[in-house]
């Protein structure tokens, strides 16, 4: 993990990306969040941090994650594809290199009582897993319409020791689902750390979630160069619903103007329509979770109920980083309806024998929009895998 300061696209000391971030927070949270801000970037760059972080990525996670060039992919988009292979992380998905750091983080504060939240379930059983590793007490809300929609994640962090607790109010998802968890760390604030699982929440949580997933994007240039002989590629590819594995792709590119950077955004039914997630297309800016960002909201700022056939996209908002790389024009940003990145999906699996999680769909379906030339290089982020997806794709089938 390296320490990188002073980005243009980088937090400020205030938490602000640009116009985003800050920590809008209950008077509740603010000795958490300020005990947090004042420790964590000295904490994660003592050696001994460095050493157990980045050993455990390699022992336990299995990083580094391969670099796959996509032989047919690339064929049929005529450019040069390549999967950065999240989805063969321990756990299946990018999730697990923040809840690696978090818990190292929360154990050197002396907290022994993890809550978290959790849309697609992976960030559950990330959480799960390293509650397990350490012994540590393990509290995940999740919405009742994804713990439906999401039973193998369900059943995984059960069997880890977690405690599923349903979040029922609302749409009954990742949003109401993050409500109950701010709710749990309000009423337990001394003993209990708080894993946020994406670059969303009061600052410091989406700078210091961007910096564990940063190990994505210092792979692939070391990867890349060993590959091409060049480090930089000509477009890096996320899908973004609060966008970390998107924060951790982009990361080491971020001030870098000759990497085009990509955000595939879930459109639900289409844009045009009251189903839909694609916060850039529909949002404004407002306060959602403790941060100021984009988000879908009505004009007397109430949050519009998302949708998405993605549970871990189906997010009214965007992290704060995502929204300044908006608004900047520094990344492009597509919307991508349910039916597009389920064709991706199944014309990877069939192409490529890689089933993606409908999240990675989203990324993969923005590739026709790129128009790529033949000498061109293409990463994409595969964050996770298609396991806890298939009853999806079966009914969608």
């Amino acid at each position: 993990m390296i320490n990188i300061e002073n980005s243009a696209f980088g937090v400020d000391e205030r938490g602000y990306y640009g116009n985003f971030g800050g920590a809008w927070i209950p008077e509740m949270l603010y000795p958490n969040v300020e005990e947090l801000r004042l420790n964590y970037k000295e904490i994660i760059y003592k050696k001994d941090f460095q050493d157990e972080f980045n050993q455990l990525l390699e022992d336990y996670v299995g990083r580094p994650t391969p670099l796959y060039f996509a032989a047919r992919l690339s064929e049929r988009l005529q450019t040069n594809v390549y999967l950065k292979r999240e989805d063969l992380c321990h756990t299946g998905a990018h999730k697990v290199n923040n809840t690696i750091g978090q818990i190292l983080l929360a154990k050197r504060l002396g907290k022994n009582k993890i809550v978290a939240e959790t849309g697609a379930g992976q960030h559950g059983v990330a959480t799960a897993t390293v509650c397990a590793l350490m012994g540590i007490e393990c509290i995940v809300y999740m919405g009742e319409v994804d713990i439906e929609r999401q039973a193998p994640n369900v059943a995984r962090m059960k069997m880890l020791g977690a405690e599923v607790v349903p979040a029922k109010s609302g749409s009954r998802t990742l949003k109401d689902a993050t409500n109950e968890a701010m709710r749990h760390w309000i009423n337990n604030p001394t003993d209990t750390h708080y894993i946020i699982g994406s670059v969303v929440g009061p600052h410091p949580y989406p700078d210091m979630v961007a910096r564990f997933q940063s190990v994505i994007s210092e792979e692939i240039k070391a990867q890349l160069l060993q590959k091409t002989g060049r480090e930089n590629p000509d477009y890096v590819v996320a899908c973004v619903g609060g966008g970390s594995n998107a924060a951790g792709t982009y990361f080491h590119f971020l001030d870098n103007e000759d990497v085009k950077i990509v955000a595939a955004e879930a459109a639900g039914f289409g844009v045009d329509t009251d189903k839909s997630a694609a916060t850039t297309f529909l949002g404004k800016p407002g306060v959602l979770h403790g941060s100021k960002s984009l988000m879908m909201q009505t004009a007397d700022g109430q949050v519009i109920e998302p949708h998405s056939i993605s549970a871990g996209l189906d997010y009214p908002g965007i992290g704060p980083m995502h929204a300044h790389l908006w608004e900047s024009s520094r990344a492009q940003f597509y919307a991508v309806t349910d039916d597009e990145a389920m064709r991706a999906g199944m014309e990877l699996a069939k192409l490529e024998g890689i089933i993606p999680a409908i999240e990675s769909s989203h990324a993969l379906a923005a590739l026709d929009n790129l128009k790529a030339g033949k000498d061109e290089t293409v990463v994409v982020s595969l964050s996770g895998r298609g396991d806890k997806d298939l009853a999806t794709y079966m009914k969608y089938l």
